[in-house]
């Protein structure tokens, strides 16, 4: 009699453990994607029903037509372009980059290895706004203002992103290592025929983030462009605020259309992003 009451009292715990959990999650789901739910309404409001109070939800009338106006406010096919051209180019050299670096901090030996992984390290904790002003006189002066170089050379390495994958490395046994210098395999041939394979979560990982920034980076391409045909979303995100109001609903928009291109790539490298991010030890 005691063991079927402690049962079904264990029982009864188990499931307001997970109806608790379930809500808690639900809750939290609800509350991140409220402000994506807004704009994708406000988006389809008529001007007079965007700042409405009390705030109305669900627009009357659906105005699709705030996209072809919004598309046609700036040369947002030209925005668009660039922005994935430049955040290609920099995921590319990135990934490239941080493979290298972390494979030589992490399996090679040489002199000064720990001291100088340590300062990379630290250049993490110096803000991103104190490098302008000596990026925007060194980029100016080799010529590259207004131009894709300016945009891209700057951001193909990350020191981040080397520590990330330098940690996923560090993983794999270096009895492989070994095996492989046994039977003549050199380290450029051991790096890309057996660690980067082992490595495509982490690396997804580091080019997904990098995507996601260059897609979403606004101060520098403000600053170091100044013709239409070298901005970039973000930028042309700003055209819709102006002196005598915001458009809110082209705004919406054109944020809409801004975001779907990181979604479909995160719902495609969502599985090894996740990998990724769990494997090497990132909260």
């Amino acid at each position: 009699m005691n063991t079927a009451y402690l049962a079904k009292q264990t029982l009864l715990r188990q499931h307001t453990y997970r109806v608790t959990l379930y809500l808690l999650l639900f809750t939290g789901c609800a509350i991140m994607l409220l402000p994506f739910f807004w704009m994708v309404m406000t988006s389809l409001k008529e001007e007079s029903e965007v700042l409405r109070m009390p705030p109305q939800w669900i627009p009357k009338d659906w105005q699709w037509i705030n996209y072809v106006k919004a598309w046609n406010v700036a040369p947002f096919g030209r925005y668009f372009f660039n922005s994935f051209v430049i955040a290609i180019m920099t995921t590319i050299g990135e990934v490239i980059t941080a493979i290298l670096a972390a494979y030589a901090f992490a399996k090679m030996r040489f002199f000064g290895k720990n001291v100088i992984f340590a300062v990379l390290l630290g250049t993490l904790m110096i803000p991103g706004e104190m490098l302008l002003i000596p990026n925007y006189v060194t980029i100016t002066r080799l010529g590259w203002y207004n131009r894709y170089e300016a945009l891209i050379i700057p951001w193909l390495a990350s020191v981040f992103a080397i520590f990330l994958l330098r940690q996923f490395f560090r993983s794999i046994p270096d009895e492989l290592q070994d095996a492989a210098r046994i039977d003549g395999c050199s380290r450029i041939r051991f790096l890309w025929q057996i660690v980067v394979p082992l490595s495509k979560p982490a690396i997804m990982t580091v080019a997904l983030l990098k995507f996601l920034g260059s897609w979403n980076a606004f101060l520098w391409v403000l600053i170091m462009t100044s013709s239409e045909s070298m901005r970039t979303v973000p930028v042309g995100l700003s055209l819709f605020s102006s002196e005598v109001g915001t458009a809110y609903e082209q705004l919406m928009a054109a944020s809409v259309l801004a975001i779907i291109p990181v979604l479909i790539l995160f719902l495609f490298t969502q599985k090894q992003f996740i990998q990724g991010v769990a494997r090497t030890g990132i909260k």
